[in-house]
């Protein structure tokens, strides 16, 4: 690509006065918009919506994904990244989603569909939302220090590296919760079900994902099943 075919670019990524059209400032609004809900719904405040909430607001977030990922590879202005010192503490988050989400937290995740027969392990809503939001927030930082093209960088890296699939999984968890309640398809019990326990492809079959659809459909603020 010429020098003058990137400049455009480098002019857009620097620029000082934000503008609502600026790649950079709706990349930003989105991700501070997704971290901003998440924190709101894990207050609990609105316990019946908090599924469909989570994934409307997921979804979102998927968007400004993909526009990174299909953006061309962003180079940082410096080769080491700047300390931004300690960071911020989601255990907080992470366990009020947690309660907020129980008894339909776990679920199964394939993590590499183009494995061959991979088997599926157990992971947990919270503590996906937790670890995108934590990635999310290091790309803020880098954004509100005015090092605009480091933040997209970071955002860029860590949704190939992380938070992407994190976040794809998750949303795949929550429209499945919300589809089962909405097609009156009862699911089984999930007791049993611990991400920390190495079960085996029939027990994890078996049990991942699973909970009653009479047991969900008030959380969710759905109908309830017949």
């Amino acid at each position: 690509m010429s020098k003058s075919a990137e400049a455009p670019r480098n002019t857009l990524l620097h620029s000082a006065a934000p503008d609502p059209d600026d790649f950079a400032v709706q990349i930003s609004d989105q991700i501070e918009s997704f971290i901003v809900a998440v924190t709101e719904v894990a207050r609990g405040a609105e316990p019946d919506s908090a599924v469909p909430f989570l994934l409307l607001e997921v979804s979102q977030l998927l968007l400004a994904g993909g526009r990174l990922g299909a953006h061309e590879d962003i180079v940082p202005d410096e080769r080491y990244e700047p300390d931004l010192g300690p960071e911020g503490d989601v255990d907080e988050l992470r366990e009020r989603l947690a309660v907020l989400l129980d008894p339909i937290d776990v679920y199964s995740e394939v993590f590499d569909p183009y494995e061959p027969r991979k088997a599926p392990v157990a992971c947990r809503i919270s503590d996906d939302l937790a670890d995108v939001v934590t990635d999310l927030r290091h790309g803020l930082a880098h954004y509100r220090a005015g090092r605009t093209t480091e933040a997209l960088w970071w955002w860029q890296f860590s949704y190939f590296s992380n938070w992407g699939a994190t976040a794809s999984a998750s949303l795949r968890a929550l429209q499945s919760l919300v589809a089962h309640v909405r097609l009156n398809q009862p699911l089984e019990d999930l007791d049993g079900l611990d991400t920390d326990e190495d079960l085996s492809d029939d027990a994890l079959a078996e049990v991942a994902g699973q909970v009653m659809a009479e047991e969900i459909a008030g959380p969710l603020g759905l109908r309830e099943a017949r």
